[in-house]
């Protein structure tokens, strides 16, 4: 395997694991299966791999539908994961880490996601999750968590001294933390989103990356991802990030301009609703040296790439994901993104988890009887075809 080299801060608290880099460190080519395909870029040693749910090998869409404006478009759909979102790559590589280490449980914060996916990941691995989460979180996904058996903690201060709480919990009690932002596993595995692309365009590195926003990480994982394969001898240039957040809570996007510090509103996309990013520092850097940008929408923008992706290209996804394709969508009005360019979107959520935000925007209900005479005068009348 690759043998991790150096653990080089870049934040107070997070450290970027390093590799012995080189091409004999990348897979050879063959189907995208799952994350563990890149395990040599991981930090997991010999032995066989014990979490039981499926990680990663999540697919790379060409739709139609979306292709209008961008003829290069390509959507990674990280909803096609256990809990329906790009979280269960961490969850999966924290409790691989959390068994070979003899833990018995397994703790972090979260805003909606990470929670249910730590939630149902343990429950599989045979851990007991301890989840620290704000009292706004969302309460579909609350019950999801409390139906994999996870003991939830809702912390009155709100998500940022939920996230102190339950680091300093995991040092008291000795449980194992996968905070985002702060344990490097986090980036480690998100990264391999990076691989995959990579594999998934026959092995080109796309132009753009356009990516929701929150405390950072998912941003900085790929940026992580694409400068390990650059350094494998996968490319010689790296792709320009786009990171979108949301216009009621955008703390990277006012540091990116050099604005100070402005009201915090609210905004429907829960999942990048972080008002003080744990991972600020190096979302900014990676955004910066990859010559990208970050933009906002507002939640109008976000209903509408939520009803987009579902009308024209079958993705349910949530506010936060959807937020991706308003995001696209931005760029594009600010010239930002050349339409010729390959663009690849990562839809990170699945709207199955919030469907309080459905609006049922481009269907139609038509109530008859049980006659297909009605049926052809219903669709005649709503003026849709019947062959």
């Amino acid at each position: 395997m690759g043998v991790v080299r150096a653990r080089v801060p870049i934040t107070a608290d997070l450290v970027e694991l390093r590799y012995a880099y080189g091409p004999h460190l990348l897979p050879d080519p063959g189907p995208v299966s799952d994350m563990w395909r890149y395990r040599d870029l991981l930090p997991i040693g010999e032995g066989t791999v014990r979490y039981p749910l499926p990680a990663g090998g999540t697919p790379l869409l060409a739709l139609p539908g979306l292709r209008g404006v961008f003829p290069h478009l390509w959507v990674k759909d990280e909803t096609r994961s256990p809990s329906c979102s790009n979280k269960d790559r961490a969850t999966a590589l924290a409790c691989e880490l959390a068994l070979r280490e003899g833990k018995t449980a397994i703790t972090a914060a979260s805003t909606g996601n990470v929670a249910v996916s730590l939630a149902v990941g343990a429950a599989a691995a045979g851990l007991q999750a301890y989840i620290f989460v704000s009292p706004a979180v969302d309460p579909g996904k609350l019950r999801l968590m409390l139906q994999a058996g996870a003991t939830v903690f809702t912390v009155e201060e709100g998500y940022a001294a939920a996230f102190e709480l339950s680091r300093r919990a995991a040092a008291a009690f000795g449980w194992y933390d996968r905070n985002t932002g702060v344990n490097p596993i986090t980036l480690e595995a998100k990264k391999t989103v990076a691989f995959e692309i990579w594999e998934q365009l026959d092995r080109a590195i796309p132009e753009v990356m356009v990516i929701p926003v929150g405390d950072g990480t998912t941003l900085s994982a790929i940026a992580k991802g694409f400068r390990e394969l650059r350094a494998c001898g996968a490319g010689t240039r790296l792709p320009r990030l786009i990171g979108v957040q949301a216009a009621g809570c955008r703390p990277l996007m006012r540091a990116w301009l050099g604005e100070t510090a402005g009201e915090i509103g609210t905004t429907i996309a829960d999942g990048i609703f972080v008002t003080v990013p744990s991972n600020a520092e190096t979302a900014l850097r990676d955004v910066v040296e990859s010559g990208g940008a970050f933009v906002s929408v507002p939640d109008e923008a976000i209903l509408q790439a939520m009803s987009d992706l579902a009308r024209r290209g079958g993705i349910l996804a949530e506010p936060a994901a959807a937020a991706a394709y308003a995001g696209l969508l931005q760029a594009r009005s600010q010239k930002l993104i050349d339409v010729e360019e390959t663009v690849v979107i990562e839809i990170t959520g699945s709207a199955l988890k919030t469907p309080r935000y459905l609006e049922g925007r481009a269907g139609r209900v038509l109530p008859i009887h049980a006659d297909l005479a009605q049926v052809a005068e219903r669709l005649a009348a709503a003026g849709l075809r019947s062959r």
